[in-house]
């Protein structure tokens, strides 16, 4: 190999069996051919298209619009519409409204006609689920912006609230981060209310059933009728009546307030939070606040893009996110657990980059965290207000398998651990950005409807951090692991199964508790993991691969169900390894899975997305999870093989 790179360690063969040892020769050759030449992995982050449509949309706010790109974005969207007109939220998932709404409408901008039968199809498809009326808040506020939707139909969102103090029951702060980030740009742009011009061939008024549905106010109350929706609803109602009247004595102060605190938060590359919603609202808020496209700050924001796109040539898309350091720390494990040496020049270069990517500077989770000292990790190249718990986990954990003597390693390893402990929650569990955000009552405000508002401790971020945890050396009786441990029997269905909230779904909740409790030293002949094995044994597919869809988040029945894949696949996989079941048969048939749809050059296929932003709502298909959880498998099941054979 090039660079005096070894491709796996030496060992024992025994009780390995070929196809095995051969697909993980192939994987591993194909992950390092992936590998950046500062260090890094990176995958693309695919979505659904509202992403790229609100960016041409968002270009034609700001006057930065682009004939020949918006043509390719064109390209890109009708290659993902399905055949009955209509837009999905994941691949081969049913058809969406507000995808469907949003997709047509930047069509509409980019000039296909409306009598395109493809556009035909997608309208009717709209009018068949209730039009423009029965979007969710965000879809009918980038309508408001271009005057296609009544801004007095948008509940209120008055920027006083960002005057409410950290203390005071109901804040900003009681958002999860990428809400809070998203709503403070938004209090702005609903206290502005541009409009920018639509041209007649971009009206939409074809999509709303009704004339009298422009004048309806959208939301009704609910029963009981003593409840925290019928409360804000009310409250809504006042603030509007208020608004009206002209009473409103600290918005001067509010809005000053609201402006300082999104320039603050914009990140060295542009971006806002490192994800598109609060990236796009801050640079309407400051626009509408007369920031114009060539100040510093917009201009920073506006090109800052370009380094999410991906190119096709004859189409162009936004990616919502990017997660650089996320694929690459779990890239070095799974090369680790291949058998490539800690001190091979391919991880040695990974090892430097993600030393490089500690957070040492403060952020949002400070103001309910007071005692802990910035040491994490972003997902992306640059997030300094928003390091995560499972990004450092898994970086730790990274950290730890590779070659001691790397420059800073022990100082940033011990530093990240000291974070990470201060992140636990009171419950014993970790969420992914702050501590004690789980006020389900903010869920309940009449514009949270677009997906999860709060960031609770969760199964799979709590296991990770266990795990490291087990792997630094300690126990199931340490005081944190303990709570930790305690949070995740608590949460285990009576199935066995565990909820998956960052992955697809319980087979991702699975695959991150057993190799947890196993680092920990728990007893994997206990019950509880018993049946999380039955569990998997039962929902193996045919095929000897697992494979779960996302409607399992809005129906549990549909649990562990699913056209296996490689990364679900790998996760069940991780898991049976980690109760001691790779000999058995549900292992050997999930390895063969592997082996026989591997690609030739050592690549899986796997259109499905088996990421989760937020479930239901928001699914991700990561690029690269369907290269590196498969090697990150067989190198563990083969390890466990050899262990025995030897």
């Amino acid at each position: 190999m090039a660079d005096g790179m070894v491709l796996l360690e030496d060992s024992a063969v025994a009780g390995v069996p070929s196809d095995l040892a051969s697909a993980l020769e192939r994987a591993v050759r194909y992950l390092r051919s992936l590998q950046r030449a500062d260090g890094y992995w990176w995958g693309e982050l695919e979505s659904n298209v509202t992403i790229t449509a609100e960016h041409l949309l968002l270009m034609r706010f700001l006057g930065e619009d682009d004939p020949g790109r918006e043509q390719r974005i064109a390209t890109y969207l009708l290659d993902r519409q399905r055949a009955d007109g209509a837009w999905a939220v994941w691949y081969g998932g049913p058809g969406d409204l507000n995808c469907t709404v949003e997709a047509y409408w930047a069509l509409k901008w980019a000039g296909v006609s409306a009598d395109d039968p493809r556009m035909v199809r997608a309208r009717r498809f709209i009018l068949e689920r209730g039009g423009v009326a029965k979007t969710r808040f965000f879809t009918r506020l980038w309508m408001a912006l271009f005057g296609q939707y009544p801004w007095e139909l948008l509940p209120a969102m008055p920027p006083e609230v960002v005057l409410f103090p950290s203390r005071f029951p109901f804040n900003i702060y009681e958002f999860g981060s990428w809400a809070r980030a998203t709503i403070v740009p938004v209090l702005l742009v609903w206290h502005q209310r541009p409009v920018r011009a639509c041209p007649e061939h971009a009206r939409v008024d074809e999509l709303w059933r009704h004339p009298a549905e422009r004048a309806r106010w959208p939301l009704r109350f609910t029963r009981p009728w003593a409840s925290w929706r019928n409360f804000f609803l009310v409250a809504d109602a006042a603030v509007r009546a208020l608004e009206r009247a002209g009473v409103r004595p600290l918005r001067r102060v509010a809005v000053r307030q609201a402006e300082r605190w999104i320039l603050a938060r914009q990140e060295r590359d542009g971006a806002w939070g490192g994800i598109q919603p609060p990236w796009a609202y801050s640079l309407i808020a400051l626009s509408s606040l007369g920031y114009r496209n060539d100040h510093p700050v917009v201009r920073r924001g506006i090109d800052a893009f370009e380094g999410f796109a991906v190119d096709a040539g004859d189409s162009w898309h936004v990616q919502s996110c990017i997660s650089p350091v996320w694929d690459t720390a779990l890239a070095a494990i799974a090369l680790r657990d291949a058998g490539v040496p800690a001190d091979d020049p391919a991880l040695v270069r990974a090892g430097r980059w993600l030393l490089s990517k500690q957070v040492r500077g403060g952020g949002d989770w400070q103001v309910k965290n007071r005692r802990g000292r910035p040491a994490g990790w972003a997902f992306e190249f640059e997030n300094e207000r928003y390091p995560d718990v499972d990004d450092a986990a898994i970086v730790l954990i990274a950290l730890d398998l590779l070659a001691d003597g790397l420059p800073g390693s022990e100082g940033a390893r011990r530093d990240g651990l000291r974070w990470l402990l201060s992140m636990q929650d009171r419950n014993g569990g970790w969420a992914a950005f702050d501590v004690d955000n789980k006020k389900r009552f903010v869920t309940q405000i009449p514009f949270a409807d677009f997906g999860e508002t709060i960031d609770p401790p969760t199964e799979d971020v709590t296991a990770h951090v266990l795990e490291l945890l087990g792997r630094l050396g300690m126990n199931e009786h340490d005081p944190a692991a303990r709570r930790g441990l305690d949070f995740l029997w608590r949460l285990q269905d009576a199935d066995g199964s565990w909820w998956g909230r960052w992955g697809v779904n319980y087979v991702y909740g699975i695959g991150a508790v057993l190799p947890a409790l196993r680092a920990l030293g728990a007893d994997v002949s206990r019950v509880e993991v018993r049946r999380a094995v039955r569990w998997l044994e039962e929902h193996q597919n045919e095929d000897g691969g697992w494979g779960e869809g996302c409607e399992s988040y809005a129906d549990p029945s549909l649990r562990g169900r699913g056209s296996s894949t490689a990364s679900q696949t790998a996760w069940a996989l991780l898991a049976l390894e980690a109760a001691g079941e790779a000999r058995g048969a549900s292992a050997r048939r999930g390895v063969e899975y592997l082996a026989r749809t591997q690609r030739e050059d050592g690549s899986w296929d796997e259109p499905q997305f088996t990421g989760t932003g937020f479930p239901r709502d928001f699914m991700i298909n990561y690029h690269l999870y369907r290269q590196y959880f498969p090697l990150m498998a067989l190198g563990r099941i083969r390890g466990a093989l050899e262990r025995v054979g030897s």
